[in-house]
């Protein structure tokens, strides 16, 4: 049988005995493709089989041929990942928060991996980000019967942005891909769960009366943790894994020179945006003060050392107070969206909220906007133009209270016209016409309101 090896070696041409057309083949991934090049001329089956290879090759690399392999030492998503991982984690080291760095190690872990992990990061196309969502959205709905938060899909989205930016930066990757989502509408805007002033006296009254008389002796304790967070959360605007993080050193009792009254001064050293600091409201006091004389703690206990959030939770369902008008779960955090809807409803700087709760303007403006209509000035937005006395238009009426024909107008205008020429005789008959010089807020004889 004559054979003949091109592209060194790669591609291999033989005839068959008896057969017309040279033959091609050649492996690829433990693989062996064979074709016909229908060319009988050696020449001619050379360039054929060349071509054949290289169009081979391309498909290869596209994932046309099946199973992926490394091409000239591509790089998998999964080598990106643990490279984003190690990063990460050494990188912000004490500049963002445990849990949120261990979050995403999650999401990267528990779903990017199993997903994209075999993929060559050339592959991770935006095609392949969306059947990645609705991979996502089909299994939470088959394990737990609904879909997944928003929320959730946004914060896997940026583990993955981050994870290919980190590709990126070790040249593995030349570009991103587009991430946006498709056929999506633009975000309505939902205020948060919080509590009115009326629903948030029922839930002290409840965790009060609960603290006083727990259904069984040995809940005293957690009875009464749960009433002083609630009040300690509402009157400081804390994140509830801020509160959980809290010790006792980090809180002391002040006197505000500019209040006059006893506040707390808290220093959020492990906060979401690391650290920070807060000024309570008056009402926080008391229950720090209680919280000392409950537990005599050291320096370095936590304030909060157990979760009060599942007895929490049963409070809320007693009292009808689980879901607000919106259907939206109320939790712990809503406490926090509480503190701030008080304090625009009394008028508060919005800046100045921002920068004690340790987020933005912006944020705070997007999901609170409803209680920001407390704090618009109405005389300084319902401000009209002064008319002067050259641009009002007289109204005229005629003596039966009827507006004027246009005729009637016509014949007026002229009587008056003429009584101003030198030497003109007066009208002998007083127009039928009144002139009215103002109907702002009232409304015209016979005709209907005038709006001006």
């Amino acid at each position: 049988m004559a054979r003949h090896d091109i592209l060194q070696g790669k591609v291999q041409l033989y005839k068959r005995p008896g057969g017309r057309y040279w033959q091609c083949s050649t492996s690829f991934a433990g693989r062996q493709h064979r074709a016909t090049t229908k060319k009988e001329e050696l020449a001619q089956a050379e360039d054929f089989a060349e071509d054949w290879y290289l169009e081979l090759r391309g498909k290869h690399k596209r994932g046309e041929l099946g199973k992926l392999e490394r091409v000239a030492g591509e790089r998998t998503f999964k080598d990106a990942a643990q490279q984003f991982l190690r990063e990460f984690e050494v990188i912000t080291h004490g500049e963002r928060n445990e849990t949120y760095v261990e979050c995403h190690k999650r999401r990267v872990n528990k779903y990017l991996i199993p997903f994209f992990g075999k993929m060559l990061l050339s592959q991770v196309t935006s095609g392949k980000i969306v059947e990645y969502r609705i991979w996502r959205v089909e299994q939470t709905k088959a394990k737990a019967g609904k879909l997944p938060a928003r929320s959730t899909l946004h914060q896997e989205s940026v583990a993955l942005r981050q994870t290919l930016k980190a590709a990126m930066r070790h040249g593995w990757l030349s570009h991103l891909p587009d991430m946006t989502e498709p056929y999506r509408k633009n975000d309505k805007i939902s205020h948060r769960a919080w509590f009115s002033p009326e629903e948030y006296r029922q839930l002290i009254e409840a965790t009060r009366r609960r603290a006083a008389a727990p259904l069984k002796k040995r809940w005293k304790w957690e009875c009464e943790q749960l009433h002083d967070y609630v009040l300690f959360l509402a009157n400081t605007g804390l994140r509830p894994d801020e509160a959980a993080r809290l010790e006792y050193r980090d809180v002391s009792i002040v006197d505000d020179a500019a209040t006059e009254q006893r506040i707390l001064e808290i220093e959020v050293r492990h906060g979401k945006r690391g650290t920070g600091y807060c000024k309570s409201m008056p009402g926080a006091v008391f229950p720090f003060e209680r919280l000392v004389a409950r537990n005599t703690p050291k320096l370095s206990d936590r304030l909060f050392p157990k979760v009060v959030s599942g007895l929490l939770d049963k409070v809320l369902r007693e009292l009808s107070l689980k879901f607000d008008g919106l259907g939206q779960p109320r939790t712990a955090y809503s406490l926090r969206h509480t503190y701030i809807s008080f304090r625009l409803m009394e008028g508060a700087d919005i800046y100045q909220i921002a920068k004690n709760c340790r987020t933005s303007v912006e944020m705070i403006e997007k999901y609170y906007a409803s209680h920001v209509k407390n704090r618009l000035d109405t005389a300084a937005i319902n401000v009209v133009k002064a008319r002067s006395k050259k641009d009002a238009e007289p109204i005229m009426v005629g003596a039966d209270g009827k507006l004027p024909t246009p005729k009637e107008k016509l014949s007026v205008g002229n009587r008056h016209s003429r009584a101003g020429q030198k030497g003109a005789k007066a009208p002998t008959k007083a127009p039928s016409l009144v002139v009215l010089k103002s109907f702002k807020g009232k409304r015209r004889p016979g005709g209907a309101g005038v709006r001006d």
